[in-house]
């Protein structure tokens, strides 16, 4: 099993992954790329082209190969731009920086439907390793660099005060019993979460395979357990995917402790960035609320 997800680094130098972009529209002919966003991966539009350019653990390509298998298999994913046959290859490299092209994704603007969302993970989770390509990293998730817990305290841990470092630290050992991972093993999207779908004329697109693993099927329903209770979400919206998919999982024990780890490492994870970044600073200070037990803890925000 890869120990690492197909990528788990963020893109870092964004000029460098600017330069890499417009090195992919020469080679393609394509417009000037312009940035559209930055988070582990770094996206850039090239007229009806995205360019995508992250820092992958594999290779690149495979991500070409696996949006075709997906597809295959009848799963809502983003569909790899058509290239010149002249280009002898669906990535472009420059050191550890890589770019894929895809075609992009029109969003209606329309409320997700959750239920279908719930059926496309449930024809994900009939997969099998055998059906993606060789080489695609499927780690288990708790492998993942920020559900290190132990690490995590011990890096932001003196940045916290003591009430809220308690309130972490007890959700922590309340939960322990995840390492054990129980039960049977599925592929799984592995970040299934609002920000990750795209509703379109066709329905709606399950986007960023990134964190592809092997794990118990209620990794992937864990974050909309407490999409309404702490991400200030449609309260409808676990019932409806959980109807698409065939099966709750609301009293799964093992999804429930999933569903409060994903939480401790998004606050965790918000005080780390919040070093460098103020407003991340100020969304770790309201996550902090509510593990010290402030009855009127705000919700969250994604970011």
């Amino acid at each position: 099993m890869a120990a690492r997800p197909f990528v788990d680094q963020p893109v870092g130098d964004v000029d460098a992954a600017r330069s890499l972009a417009e090195g992919v529209a020469r080679r393609l002919d394509l417009p000037q790329p312009t940035l559209v966003r930055v988070g582990m991966n770094a996206l850039f539009r090239a007229g009806d082209v995205v360019v995508r350019v992250g820092r992958p653990s594999a290779p690149p390509e495979l991500a070409i190969e696996l949006a075709h298998r997906l597809h295959e298999h009848g799963i809502a994913a983003p569909t790899p731009a058509a290239q010149e046959a002249y280009v002898d290859s669906d990535a472009f490299v420059d050191g550890d920086l890589a770019a894929t092209c895809w075609v992009p994704l029109a969003g209606t603007g329309e409320p997700i439907d959750w239920r279908e969302v719930g059926a496309i993970v449930r024809r994900v989770h009939e997969l099998t390793p055998a059906d993606l390509p060789v080489g695609y990293p499927l780690p288990a998730p708790t492998s993942f660099p920020w559900w290190d817990f132990d690490a995590l305290m011990v890096d932001v841990g003196t940045e916290i005060d003591e009430v809220g470092r308690s309130g972490l630290q007890t959700a922590i050992v309340r939960n322990a019993a995840w390492r054990g991972l129980d039960g049977a093993r599925v592929v799984c999207h592995g970040d299934v979460h609002p920000g990750n779908v795209m509703t379109t004329a066709g329905g709606p697109v399950l986007i960023d395979w990134d964190l592809m693993c092997v794990a118990p099927p209620g990794w992937d329903h864990a974050m909309l357990l407490t999409l309404s209770e702490r991400w200030g979400g449609d309260a409808s919206a676990y019932p409806a995917f959980a109807s698409g998919y065939g099966q709750s999982m609301a009293d799964d024990a093992t999804t429930r402790r999933f569903a409060e780890l994903r939480n401790v490492a998004a606050t965790l994870m918000r005080v780390r960035a919040g070093r460098t970044d103020p407003a991340a600073r100020a969304e770790a200070e309201l996550r902090l609320r509510y593990w010290r037990g402030d009855a009127d803890a705000p919700m969250w925000h994604a970011q």
